[in-house]
């Protein structure tokens, strides 16, 4: 993308904290960004925001590598964990209340949105299965690792299949924004 991702413009504020803004919308308040690419940038741009940042020390880890970090930083109380991508940034609020809504009813199960048969993001795991990444490679792994636990929500929000890895996925985000307001 020529630059970090968490601070592309969408509207009048960077894409991160459009995403950090739909979870506290859906009533979450714990919330923590593991920072990596641009961590000195995107922290300015968080500073003022209630919430726990911590930084990947290896640049180029995976997501999993990421994960990793922020879930040391969880609390032990902890019972589920929403895995949000920042190049996601048009999941609606009510998308995320309906995955939680899922983790209450069944709170042993992955709970993953689809649209339109895709499926998507955010994922909401179960802290004692997400923890399984310490010892598997990937999320993927842990999501594979056993088909019962996996719940498939189908969603009216396009949202939780729009990836921006491109500048021109950045343009068709940029295109739907306008479209919503």
């Amino acid at each position: 993308m020529g630059r970090p991702k968490p601070l592309l413009p969408l509207g009048d504020q960077p894409v991160i904290r459009r995403c950090l803004q739909t979870l506290r919308s859906a009533g979450i308040n714990d919330i923590t960004v593991v920072l990596g690419h641009g961590a000195a940038e995107v922290e300015k741009t968080l500073g003022d925001l209630p919430l726990t940042l911590v930084k990947n020390p290896d640049g180029k880890s995976d997501m999993a590598g990421s994960i990793r970090v922020g879930l040391h930083e969880l609390s032990a109380e902890t019972t589920g964990v929403l895995v949000c991508l920042v190049d996601h940034p048009l999941v609606c609020a009510a998308t995320i209340g309906t995955l939680l809504q899922h983790h209450a009813e069944k709170p042993g199960v992955i709970v993953i949105p689809t649209f339109q048969g895709r499926k998507g993001h955010p994922t909401l795991f179960p802290r004692s299965v997400i923890d399984e990444l310490f010892q598997l490679a990937t999320l993927r792994h842990v999501v594979r690792r056993d088909s019962a636990r996996v719940c498939l929500v189908d969603v009216p929000d396009e949202g939780v299949v729009l990836d921006m890895d491109t500048p021109e996925e950045y343009q068709r985000a940029l295109e739907m924004w306008r479209k919503e307001r």
